[in-house]
């Protein structure tokens, strides 16, 4: 008897072969136990394909060194402003009176970076010495606190 209608290749060969995709055997990509637990473990030398699910799911803080600083050590987190910004933008900082500019920076140091044209007169926490000089050279001042040292040496 003479087949009439032949089935296509594709066709046939559904569910023939391993289909592992590079594995070997199927039983060894099965579960969770082949591919690591969580984080980067089980990725072997092949780390790179985690890394992307990594940066997604914690950021990347996730890699290198985060270091660690001793209980003595505080970070400065003091205000800084250079005159050169100030200068840019004297508004943005202050209010214009006559001819001046009255800028209030109470928590901000006011470092000496830039040259000054305006009469500034500016409150701030600290100053360099660079920066008290170039206001006191432009015509303008500079109000700091007073410390309590300086007081008693008086």
């Amino acid at each position: 008897m003479i087949k009439t209608k032949k089935r296509k290749k594709s066709s046939r060969d559904h569910g023939r072969g391993m289909g592992t995709h590079g594995w070997g055997a199927r039983k060894k990509h099965k579960k969770s136990g082949h591919k690591g637990g969580k984080g980067m473990s089980g990725s072997g030398k092949r780390a790179d394909h985690k890394k992307t699910l990594i940066n997604k799911l914690y950021g990347h803080k996730y890699f290198g060194k985060q270091g660690i600083t001793s209980r003595g050590t505080k970070r400065d987190t003091r205000q800084r402003i250079n005159l050169r910004q100030i200068e840019l933008n004297p508004l943005k900082y202050g209010k214009k009176v006559g001819d001046k500019f009255e800028i209030n920076l109470l928590n901000y140091k006011i470092l000496g970076t830039g040259v000054i044209k305006n009469k500034l007169i500016i409150k701030a926490k600290e100053a360099s010495l660079s920066a008290i000089e170039k206001i006191k050279e432009a015509g303008g001042e500079i109000i700091l606190p007073t410390k309590k040292e300086e007081k008693k040496s008086q």
